[in-house]
């Protein structure tokens, strides 16, 4: 599986060949454009319309133009932070209880968070968990043959779930939920 990081440096790597610019000279027209390279949807926006560009090139170029003016990415702590900040701190315990466990099933488990939610890996995404409203968590599964539970519902979210538990408190992720998840890990290696 391609990594954002690397995903990245390919499009950068080719944007002069694909748009006839390099990054530097674009991060330039940025900043010339008068938009606040802070302002990384503004800046997509405005490569979009006015230069006609990709999503993956208006990414690169408005990432790149966002950093040299002094932002940093979050570290992957600081993004599952916020999801669950505010309103949404309480649910936090549930997260942390369903990671353990997803994380715990075996060593080629990878957590992958994403903007909304955090996914559970293997050869494929196996578990997603997110803060859904201020008082439930989804714990999303990606399962080839759904085993029996009257827990689970049907779902086409977080990730690329199949079906989702409704969580409200960290006790609620119990023996079923494990066994849900490790069948889910299982079916997806």
């Amino acid at each position: 599986m391609v990594k954002p990081d690397e995903m990245m440096d390919k499009v950068t790597g080719t944007l002069k060949e694909r748009t006839g610019r390099d990054v530097d000279a674009w991060v330039d027209l940025v900043s010339a454009s008068g938009h606040d390279p802070l302002d990384q949807n503004a800046v997509r926006n405005w490569l979009r319309t006015e230069h006609g560009l990709t999503k993956p090139v208006q990414w690169a170029i408005s990432l790149e133009a966002a950093r040299r003016a002094g932002w940093s990415e979050p570290t992957e702590d600081e993004q599952v932070d916020a999801q669950y900040s505010g309103r949404k701190a309480a649910l936090r315990p549930v997260h942390d209880r369903v990671a353990e466990l997803a994380t715990g099933l075996a060593a080629d488990v990878a957590r992958e968070v994403r903007g909304t939610y955090v996914a559970f890996t293997r050869a494929r995404q196996f578990a997603a968990v997110a803060a859904a409203t201020q008082t439930r968590v989804d714990l999303g599964l990606r399962f080839t043959d759904a085993p029996e539970s009257a827990r689970l519902k049907p779902a086409k979210a977080p990730g690329q779930s199949t079906h989702k538990i409704a969580l409200t408190s960290p006790d609620e992720v119990d023996a079923e939920v494990e066994k849900l998840l490790r069948i889910a890990y299982e079916q997806n290696g």
